[in-house]
């Protein structure tokens, strides 16, 4: 190879890096993000999300808390306050057995 294409190749690859360590810190700053509205809504302290930049497990560490975490939450209302999202079933449903078994003949033609 001649210098010339040495020094395009090695800017082609530079730039490539480049573009490939922002979208690394772009992904990270996402998951990040998402940890922490995550561990906020589980009504846990939002800063743990940044225990996902351990290198290695830092990704499992997060997932670990809000999966054996007690959620201290309030449930949210419901959006017709009136109303129950199923009828209540009838009283007498289902309608009791027979109590008394009489044994009568059967009808004869």
């Amino acid at each position: 190879m001649d210098p010339d294409q040495i020094n395009h190749l090695s800017g082609a690859v530079a730039g490539m890096m480049g573009i490939a360590i922002l979208f690394f810190f772009l992904f990270t700053a996402a998951v990040v993000f998402l940890y922490w509205r995550a561990l906020a809504k589980a009504g846990l302290a939002g800063p743990l999300a940044l225990l996902s930049l351990v290198p290695g497990i830092g990704f499992f560490i997060p997932l670990c808390i809000l999966a054996f975490a007690d959620w201290r939450v309030i449930p949210a209302p419901s959006r017709y306050p009136g109303l129950q999202p199923y009828p209540p079933p009838p009283p007498n449903y289902p309608p009791p057995p027979p109590t008394n078994y009489t044994s009568t003949p059967p009808n004869q033609f």
